[in-house]
């Protein structure tokens, strides 16, 4: 099989059915499943291979069905950026439109955050929910949203080759990175799903043509599942809304689901609510309307306690803080969300290795986007972290990622395509 796709070949469904679960059992060993996923990368597969190694990656482990609930049952899937708290407000919004959102979610790893790590900022909220509270969850007309980590036996060749792909250099290949996204969002059970591709600096697609090939590879994959899926192409050069931490974005969160927060965090919230919404056969709904008459948030507060969580508790507050100043007066001419990404990280909020612990309330906070006028001495970001050692380094990062011009900055959209079967 090795030689045989390093060759440019083929494989077949059964040679496909066979190693994937001969590598999840521990019979073949890493440095051939590394060797394969090497050729995978340097040569590609067609989209039958990729369909078929992405059902053996499901059918290692568990299947969950939420599609018999008495809501119509969505999901959304974000491959992942800088500041994207855009779950949070989601979940809750969509679900108090009229559909059910039980949505199985991941930690941060490098410079993107995690939706568990934030939500675990919350005090007392727990990620781990056993299935039948699940379906309890998701049924509630008063609740009927879930956000909770994926259990050990969902998908388990994913959480084998995803870890072996990150220390050998395959992490990018296309049909891995949509076979990991989809066999875990298929086996979730629910009847529609949207995808939310990054495109850019701060995201692993950097460029559109990359983005758009990765889009239409998984909502092929989910149409041929039998899941409704569509995806848009939403731009990840500048960091989503005014943070990047944990319980930084948190509180952002609350803020668009009072009715406020930055415009683009409500933008790409009720542009994937519409989506959402569609996908599960209720196109009439008004998300808007949920967020600015308080649905939303009724939702967000019924779901946060459900899962353990207060939502009334102060969340966490780093102990020491730095704030960066503005050296010139101008625009803000550009702010690079890798960058920023990058700091967060080395403040604590992110983790390096699986497991490695992060700090609730380290981050970075923007006072200033691009676009945006600013003066000399106005402040531009300020540091969080409990670790004050770790910000001279935070600050060479953020520093070599910002400039600041004469000229105006003409805005950029945020949704750049829309992909559909």
């Amino acid at each position: 099989m090795i030689t045989a796709k390093r060759d440019g070949g083929e494989l077949g469904d059964e040679q496909i059915d066979w190693v994937v679960d001969a590598y999840t059992r521990g019979e073949v060993a890493d440095e051939q499943m590394s060797a394969l996923a090497m050729a995978i990368l340097l040569r590609g597969m067609t989209r039958r291979e990729i369909a078929r190694w992405t059902r053996a990656m499901i059918a290692s482990g568990r299947r969950l069905d939420f599609t018999d609930l008495p809501r119509p049952t969505v999901d959304k899937h974000s491959t992942g950026g800088v500041g994207d708290k855009i779950t949070l407000p989601l979940a809750p919004l969509v679900a108090a439109c009229g559909a059910a959102v039980p949505q199985l979610s991941g930690r941060g790893l490098g410079h993107t955050g995690g939706t568990l790590d934030k939500l675990e900022s919350i005090p007392g909220w727990r990620a781990d929910v056993p299935v039948p509270l699940m379906r309890e969850l998701a049924a509630d007309p008063k609740i009927g949203a879930v956000v909770c980590a994926a259990g050990a036996d969902l998908a388990p060749a994913d959480k084998r080759l995803y870890a072996l792909r990150d220390v050998t250099g395959t992490v990018e290949s296309i049909p891995l990175i949509a076979s990991s996204i989809m066999s875990k969002k298929i086996a979730e059970g629910t009847a529609a799903l949207v995808l939310d591709v990054k495109v850019g600096g701060g995201a692993f697609m950097k460029d559109i043509e990359s983005a758009r090939e990765l889009a239409t590879t998984m909502v092929e994959l989910g149409v041929d599942a039998g899941v409704r899926t569509m995806a848009l192409l939403t731009a990840m050069d500048t960091p989503l809304g005014r943070t990047a931490g944990n319980a930084l974005e948190v509180a952002e969160a609350v803020e668009v689901l009072a009715g406020g927060g930055p415009g683009d965090v409500v933008e790409l919230t009720l542009a994937l609510a519409r989506e959402m919404l569609a996908q599960a056969g209720i196109p009439d709904a008004d998300p808007a309307a949920a967020l600015a008459d308080g649905r939303a948030m009724d939702h967000w507060r019924a779901m946060i306690s459900a899962q353990g969580g207060d939502p009334d508790a102060p969340l966490p507050e780093a102990r020491h803080r730095e704030t960066v100043i503005a050296a010139a007066s101008g625009t803000l001419a550009r702010l690079d969300a890798m960058a920023v990404g990058l700091a967060a990280w080395r403040l604590g909020a992110g983790r390096a290795r699986q497991g490695d612990p992060v700090q609730p309330g380290a981050g970075v906070e923007l006072h200033a986007k691009p676009g945006d006028a600013v003066t000399t001495g106005q402040p531009l970001f300020t540091l969080h972290t409990d670790t004050p050692d770790t910000i001279p380094v935070a600050l060479d990062t953020l520093r070599a990622g910002y400039a600041i011009g004469p000229d105006p900055v003409a805005p950029t959209p945020l949704v750049l395509d829309r992909i559909a079967p």
